[in-house]
């Protein structure tokens, strides 16, 4: 008892310490305020925001998948697939949701032929919801990858394009992306038109991220509608085939043709050269891809003469018998002199376009206002597009005629100082096949007759048009133009390549623009060679030939009766003098 007490007067006594009431208050406010904080914004996401929560429990268990539309078609106009879309897998993952094991990952990559640490970066990046591993595949192929059986790997059903006329067609359709949307060519210009709208639907997935459940379609997709073109498949392949041969033979940068339908101006044929593959669209370079026909100008020479004689014959100077002094055979304009290839000396009208003479047609023009020839070469559509439509189209140039100098007129009267695409010309010589009316031209097939704008006289076109059948006859230009069984009318062109601070020696571009039966035209064929450079360069040689050979097939394609069945076929050597024409 005595020890105890001393124990306990031996310690140091202990402070009591009080805290203030207000103290304990304001903690005991403080954990009551956060629990009701929290009770609070419970309430508030369960009745008030509650989809909030019922999004981030859907992003878990559902998911909006997209239904692709199928694009149109694009076709001839007999309705033969010149572009098809034909169905294939692509492989997706939702990277949250993948477990893989590492024979599994190797797998996949070797049937995706995609490394291995490829494919493992993209099941890494979880942040994301949905990434591609492959796409485009084929069925086969992307049923191969789903029996593996990876969870949070999925295949979708897409479509890939396809193109049965390959490089015949490619600069006309064009092609489509790795997203089905066009890149080039129609495939482009109709992107709104052959695409439609996609479609969705809602599905929901497993705990291993495997659709088990579809709940509902979104939306339903609507197919895209398809695209008649005025092509005739055919004529197209025979067109690229001339083409073609013509090209490699005279070794040659390029060239094009187009083929028209002399009542309508429907295309029925555009061919190019070089080509691609538009089913496996790479390395375009150089110009491939480019529709040389519509995007590309040239100086056309002297398949303008028609146009500057017929203009000439419109004004009322000048008949097919007017006769023109051509003599020396050449002609100095200020300090500039232009030259036949041969002196002709006295030319009719007639003659001085079978003889393709550069003073003849020179004459004509200088005797005319500025204003009316541009008139004239205006309503004939130079200078301005087509409005065909196509992606790029260029306008060619023709300068306002109050700029003119006389040299200038001169030479543009034989197709010199001026530029217009391929398909320009073609369209300009439906005046010599329509009685002067000048025609629209399509890409697309024409469900009713165009509506044109007249520019010369029926009686000047129509003299013209004999004019012309004299150029494919002995003592013109174009002996090589000629087809068996019928008669055929057209025009030669040979012009020097333009270049920096003049034109190129030794560089030509060669042309012929011509028609078919001429006693009632059915088909207009314009071709161009661009730089020829195997010995010859002249149209009648070069060009020519391709001509007579589409002609002739095409006029078989289409059963026109011929309108000189006992025609002789008169071919000449290449340096006799009614070949050439001065460039």
């Amino acid at each position: 008892m005595m020890h105890s007490m001393r124990m306990h007067h031996g310690s140091k006594p202990r402070a009591i310490v009080r805290l203030p009431v207000w103290r304990r208050r304001f903690l005991l406010g403080c954990v009551l305020l956060g629990f009701g904080i929290l009770l609070g914004r419970s309430v508030y996401l369960q009745s008030v925001h509650k989809s909030f929560l019922q999004q981030k429990g859907d992003a878990r268990y559902s998911r909006v998948l997209v239904l692709p539309a199928h694009r149109g078609k694009i076709t001839d106009r007999h309705g033969e697939p010149l572009a098809i879309s034909t169905p294939v897998e692509s492989i997706w993952a939702s990277p949250p949701d993948v477990k893989v094991l590492p024979e599994q990952l190797a797998k996949l990559a070797s049937i995706l032929k995609v490394k291995p640490n490829v494919i493992k970066s993209k099941f890494d990046n979880t942040q994301r919801e949905f990434v591609y591993l492959k796409r485009r595949l084929s069925p086969e192929t992307a049923a191969k990858v789903m029996s593996i059986g990876i969870p949070g790997v999925f295949m979708q059903r897409e479509y890939r394009r396809y193109y049965p006329a390959g490089d015949v067609t490619a600069h006309l359709v064009g092609f489509t992306g790795i997203d089905d949307n066009g890149q080039e060519g129609f495939e482009l210009h109709s992107q709104a038109w052959l695409s439609g709208k996609a479609g969705s639907r809602r599905v929901i997935k497993d705990r291993q991220g495997r659709i088990v459940e579809d709940l509902e379609a979104v939306k339903v997709p609507q197919d895209g509608r398809d695209l008649t073109l005025s092509i005739d498949r055919r004529i197209q392949y025979l067109a690229y085939r001339e083409l073609a041969a013509a090209v490699e033979e005279h070794k040659a940068k390029a060239g094009s043709a187009v083929v028209l339908d002399a009542k309508t101006g429907e295309v029925l044929a555009m061919a190019n050269l070089p080509s691609y593959n538009p089913n496996n669209p790479v390395n375009l370079t150089g110009g491939r891809s480019r529709n040389r026909a519509i995007v590309d100008t040239f100086e056309p020479g002297s398949t303008m003469k028609p146009f500057t004689a017929a203009a000439a014959m419109d004004s009322g100077r000048y008949r097919a018998d007017t006769v023109i002094d051509t003599a020396p055979g050449s002609m100095r304009i200020g300090r500039a002199t232009i030259r036949d290839a041969h002196a002709q000396g006295l030319l009719t009208v007639a003659q001085v376009i079978q003889k393709s003479s550069n003073i003849g047609s020179a004459k004509m023009a200088l005797s005319l206002e500025p204003q009316y020839l541009w008139g004239v070469f205006n309503q004939l559509g130079f200078g301005t597009p087509t409005r065909v439509g196509f992606p790029g189209e260029a306008s060619g140039r023709l300068r306002n005629y109050k700029t003119w100098r006389p040299i200038e007129q001169a030479t543009m009267s034989y197709g010199h100082g001026l530029s217009m695409t391929l398909l320009q010309l073609a369209r300009a010589y439906t005046v010599f096949t329509n009685d002067g009316v000048l025609l629209p031209v399509s890409l697309l097939k024409l469900k009713e007759s165009p509506v044109g704008h007249k520019v010369y006289t029926p009686a000047t076109a129509n003299s013209l048009k004999a004019m012309m059948e004299t150029v494919v006859q002995p003592g013109g230009t174009a002996l090589r133009a000629q087809v068996l069984g019928y008669r055929v009318g057209g025009k030669t062109g040979t012009a020097h390549k333009p270049g920096v601070g003049g034109y190129q020696a030794n560089h030509y571009v060669s042309s012929f623009v011509g028609f078919a039966p001429a006693s009632n035209p059915r088909l207009i064929i314009a071709v161009m060679i661009d730089d020829p450079s195997g010995g010859k360069y002249y149209g009648g040689t070069v060009a020519a030939p391709v001509f007579s050979k589409v002609m002739a097939g095409a006029l078989r394609m289409l059963a026109v009766p011929q309108d000189a069945p006992n025609n002789n076929i008169v071919i000449p050597a290449d340096d006799l003098p009614e070949v050439k024409e001065m460039v």
